[in-house]
């Protein structure tokens, strides 16, 4: 029984791909042009279209058309402490020397302030009342130029009363938020508890990380909650990664320095569907240095 029409098409666009006719961020034919082209109706298009959408080897953009998918390195953040410096990972410096230690060039924009009342999860997080004052610092940032996450740190407005006001200035704190409010206001950070979750991303996030707008691409969504030396939460950082180039590793215990830095599992690959991975369990407590 023969291949139907739309499958033949699907294999022809695929050929063409593989073998660098239509290269990765390359345009494909017009549905007119493709329709032309292969003697086919729309919807056989449609479906051929379908067929690679779904796989993961093309997109699409809203008003522009369809493209072949760019080939997208993933970093490897390490979300728990760092065994020699205590530094939490994916935050402030030590998220930036982890990126360089990869020979690769991290990028974060300066900090937009805000003050918000507190709700939902924010609240609950930081245990504090509905409606209570907090500062926002988000930073949008990216590796060899791409986007790769998206974070937001929540902080009490009572730490900015009581003498931290650095932190409601739109200027990057060299020593990193941490240090700075141990510094300042003798708060020590003795744990962090991360929370992750996956969704679709939302408009913005899909215009930023120009991932396909049929929610194909999921991202993950980590809840890292801060807490001083009485458990008091004091910070709560949101950061958003999308899963097409991302992946996670967590070390618990005794961990060989060798291995400190793992190698990607199914590196050289494409990922179906740009989905990643999350390595590890449990986090250990990050002391000082995170932004």
């Amino acid at each position: 029984m023969p291949e139907p029409l739309y499958r033949r098409i699907a294999e022809d666009l695929l050929r063409r791909i593989e073998s660098g006719e239509m290269s990765p961020g390359s345009q494909l034919p017009t549905e007119l042009d493709l329709r032309e082209s292969y003697g086919a109706s729309r919807n056989t298009v449609r479906d051929a279209l379908k067929w690679l959408i779904t796989r993961g080897l093309v997109e699409t953009r809203p008003g522009q058309g369809t493209f072949v998918v760019e080939e997208i390195d993933p970093f490897i953040t390490t979300l728990s402490a760092d065994p020699e410096t205590g530094l939490g990972g994916g935050e402030g410096a030590a998220y930036l020397s982890e990126v360089r230690a990869t020979g690769r060039e991290p990028e974060a924009t300066v900090p937009r302030v805000e003050i918000h009342q507190a709700s939902g999860v924010v609240a609950a997080e930081l245990r504090v009342d509905e409606a209570t004052s907090v500062v926002s610092r988000h930073q949008r940032r990216l590796i060899d130029h791409t986007p790769y996450s998206l974070q937001t740190s929540f902080y009490p407005m009572d730490l900015v009363t009581r003498g931290a006001t650095k932190l409601i200035e739109a200027a990057d704190i060299e020593e990193g938020t941490v240090s700075y409010l141990s510094r300042t206001l003798g708060i020590k950070q003795a744990g962090y508890r991360d929370m992750i979750t996956v969704r679709a991303p939302d408009r913005n996030e899909t215009a930023f990380f120009k991932l396909p707008d049929n929610g194909r691409v999921a991202v993950f969504e980590n809840f890292r909650t801060a807490f001083d030396q009485q458990g008091k939460p004091f910070r709560l950082t949101v950061t958003v990664y999308p899963a097409d180039r991302n992946e996670f590793v967590i070390n618990v215990g005794d961990v060989p320095a060798r291995a400190l830095r793992p190698g990607r599992p199914g590196a050289g690959g494409r990922r179906p569907g740009g989905q990643d991975s999350v390595s590890g369990s449990v986090g250990r407590n990050s002391r000082e240095g995170l932004a």
